[in-house]
């Protein structure tokens, strides 16, 4: 399966364009955004539309610009936009966990709850699918988190993944390592960056 993911565009439209153009010429199956779409919401029916508009199927979660109340909401509106943050998507062979906000604290009570009360299970019951988990904060300790010298990521994250069986990890956050990836153990990550980066699951 071919997904063009994407996060932290912030509202621009030059950012659109690109992934709109790499839509157009790399034919991907889904488009995957860890979040930050808008800055602090402004315009964010807009540019959900946009998105919308690309007519691919587009899985999402929210960052830290955004409720995920807002996003919910408005993603029931569009046909092609499926937000699913302390949800799944299933798509094929893929299953895609989503988890977003947050980004600023180093633990996560609510995403450990949601993770083992909900996550655990599709990834026991589904055996034969590839798993996806779509984060706006990156995982502590990797190349994802690292800003100078120090690492500021997610220590729940990592300990997850640490603990589960996830083939490849989608976040955000960062703009520093927009483009970066890195490995806990056989679990791949990205960050895509605002203009999106074609992966192959």
């Amino acid at each position: 399966m071919k997904i063009l993911a994407f996060t932290d565009t912030h509202g621009s439209l030059t950012a659109l364009r690109r992934i709109t153009q790499k839509v157009k010429t790399q034919k991907p199956d889904l488009l995957v955004c860890a979040g930050d779409i808008s800055v602090f919401e402004q315009d964010i029916a807009g540019i959900m539309k946009r998105l919308n508009r690309i007519n691919k199927k587009i899985i999402m979660v929210h960052g830290n610009h955004e409720d995920d109340s807002t996003l919910r909401r408005l993603s029931k509106t569009f046909k092609n936009i499926f937000f699913i943050h302390k949800s799944h998507f299933i798509l094929n062979n893929a299953i895609f966990l989503g988890y977003g906000g947050g980004g600023f604290a180093m633990t996560d009570k609510e995403f450990e709850k949601t993770a083992n009360s909900r996550f655990k299970k599709l990834i026991k019951k589904n055996n034969d699918k590839k798993m996806i988990l779509v984060t706006h904060a990156p995982p502590y300790k990797t190349r994802l988190d690292r800003i100078g010298h120090d690492h500021c990521g997610n220590k729940s994250i990592r300990n997850f993944i640490e603990k589960n069986r996830i083939d490849f990890l989608i976040c955000g956050h960062l703009h520093e390592n927009f483009g970066k990836e890195d490995k806990i153990k056989k679990t791949k990550m990205i960050n895509p960056g605002p203009f999106g980066k074609i992966v192959e699951i």
